[in-house]
């Protein structure tokens, strides 16, 4: 697991203020969305600020591919290495 990686997951925790998880909790792979993590749209929001501003990468809900972004924290991670490249 990229450092990365667990970078995200705890902006996750942090940033949506999710309660009795902890990184560990959160595997890589798993959804972030339904029947994963969770997640609704409005985290979707706030994650997608909380990482502009982390990161600077801005996901752009009109031109990215948001649901193939948000996929799972593995996803998110590749995202964000290939807009820092």
């Amino acid at each position: 697991m990229s450092s990365l990686e667990n970078e995200l997951k705890q902006l996750i925790i942090e940033s949506l203020d999710l309660e009795d998880i902890g990184v560990d909790d959160i595997d890589s792979q798993e959804p972030l969305f339904n029947e994963g993590l969770g997640l609704d749209s409005i985290d979707a929001l706030e994650l997608g600020l909380a990482i502009r501003k982390k990161y600077n990468v801005r996901i752009d809900a009109e031109k990215d591919d948001v649901v193939k972004i948000f996929a799972s924290v593995a996803a998110l991670a590749e995202f964000i290495e290939s807009e820092r490249n």
